[in-house]
């Protein structure tokens, strides 16, 4: 080994090397502070770490041990080693950075909080040192067929070297807002409070809910029935028939928006069209096997009205789950420290841009149900983010590239 010209074996000394060093100082100093590197710090790391890989391609011309690192054997161990450990944090659990540690093997390893441990941010930034110095390699000796390879490797490098960067200014904030209110205070992960530069106000929420379903629970476990593969039966119109075990249930009556009037022997619903209704259905249920009658009510009830259930026999009870939100949206105004002021209906996975902020809908006052007046917001904020495009833009256009420019076969 460490005989000109390198190959494998010395690739995976240096991997091994780098993993062993990362290991030693996870377990001496802890994880990687990425709030350290936040702007301006970051963009300086990274201006010098475009310099150093630039001032390595130019001396790696008379350095065979620098041309080593731009080759085959280096590009294909560092890979490797990188490798490993993204499928070792696929295979671990991976903890929030505000959890506490819990003083175990897998912690005290980072395997739990792999992005900011140290063997992954060594292995990191060698794998992508050589993948900046194989590019600039191929680039020095630039030729058109050499475009699709050039622009997915300096594609790669961009998004890579850029989402590393833009780690420690990534801010990913929540904030409860309540109807009717403005707010600009947010908290982040670890609770605290943080003053933003723009103003939520919430002028309505809204939820649309799925249908109604019966299930069946086991009377002393409060586990559905069958054990491991519920069944339940979803009413999307009435009257309606389906069957549930050994129980043949006939609906007749759905009040989507009612009230329950309970006295000491009897429970009924009826019609009540305003803030805090609840959902009932009533049941008629038929025993197949022993023939057996029961009929009532049902209701998943709510904040203000109690869980209504119809039991069946002494092990069973039918009873309608709460029902689950299809589809639920903030309408809001946003206002911006430069008195910009925008309307905007805000949905999950239709996020409202703002200001450099992406504005998500995230949760709601669930103990209220679909009568909540708060509505929960994260907001994210990411300047890196245009950087990462422009890599993924360079890869898709070397995907292109790719087609336009590969070999063609000779026909016979």
């Amino acid at each position: 080994m460490w005989n000109r010209p390198w190959r494998y074996a010395e690739g995976c000394t240096i991997g091994a090397g780098l993993l062993i060093t990362g290991f030693v100082l996870q377990l001496t100093t802890g994880k990687v502070d990425t709030a350290l590197f936040r702007y301006p710090v970051n963009l300086l790391a990274g201006g010098a770490y475009l310099v150093l890989i630039l001032v390595l391609h130019l001396l790696s011309r008379k350095s065979a041990v620098l041309r080593w690192f731009s080759g085959l054997e280096a590009s294909i161990t560092s890979l490797c080693f990188w490798l490993v450990l993204v499928v070792l944090m696929g295979l671990t659990p991976q903890v929030a950075p505000t959890e506490l540690p819990s003083g175990g093997l897998i912690d005290r390893l980072g395997f739990n909080r792999m992005t900011t441990s140290w063997p992954f941010m060594l292995l990191f930034l060698y794998m992508l040192t050589i993948l900046g110095l194989v590019t600039l390699r191929r680039l020095s000796r630039f030729r058109l067929k050499d475009l699709p390879f050039a622009l997915n490797h300096a594609g790669l490098f961009i998004t890579l070297w850029a989402a590393i960067l833009g780690n420690g200014d990534l801010r990913r904030l929540r904030m409860p807002v309540t109807e009717g209110a403005a707010e600009w205070r947010a908290t982040d992960d670890t609770g605290a409070l943080v003053e933003l530069p723009l103003a939520i106000e919430l002028k309505s929420f809204t939820i649309d809910e799925y249908p109604p379903k019966l299930m069946v629970i086991d009377n002393t476990t409060g586990k559905a029935l069958p054990e491991g593969q519920p069944a339940n039966l979803l009413v999307e119109e009435v009257p309606l028939s389906g069957h549930l075990l050994d129980w043949t249930l006939e609906v007749t009556d759905f009040i989507p928006m009612a009230a329950c009037i309970a006295d000491k022997d009897t429970v009924n619903f009826v019609g009540f069209q305003t803030e805090g209704a609840t959902s009932a259905l009533y049941v008629k249920a038929l025993n197949r096997k022993d023939g057996s009658r029961r009929e009532g009510w049902v209701s998943c009830g709510n904040y203000m009205f109690p869980y209504v259930t119809l039991p069946l026999d002494d092990a069973a009870v039918l009873v309608m789950p709460e029902r689950e939100p299809k589809r639920f949206a903030s309408e809001v105004t946003v206002y911006t420290q430069d008195k910009q002021k925008k309307d905007a209906l805000i949905e999950v996975n239709k996020p409202f841009s703002v200001a450099g902020w992406k504005i998500y809908q995230l949760s709601y006052d669930e103990t209220m149900g679909k009568w909540s007046e708060t509505s929960i917001f994260e907001l994210v904020r990411d300047p890196w983010l245009p950087v990462v495009y422009t890599g993924i833009i360079l890869m898709l256009a070397g995907a292109v590239c790719l087609f336009i420019y590969a070999p063609k076969r000779k026909e016979n």
